[in-house]
């Protein structure tokens, strides 16, 4: 949960917010597949 928050966080700072969740999505994916 506190994950999702800090994603939040950044999706306000509105800084290559698209740039930055492509990364974090794939490293949650490849997180889950291990």
């Amino acid at each position: 949960v506190s994950r999702l928050f800090r994603d939040a966080k950044l999706m306000e700072i509105g800084a290559g917010t698209s740039e930055i969740r492509r990364m974090l999505v794939g490293r949650e994916l490849m997180v889950q597949q291990a």
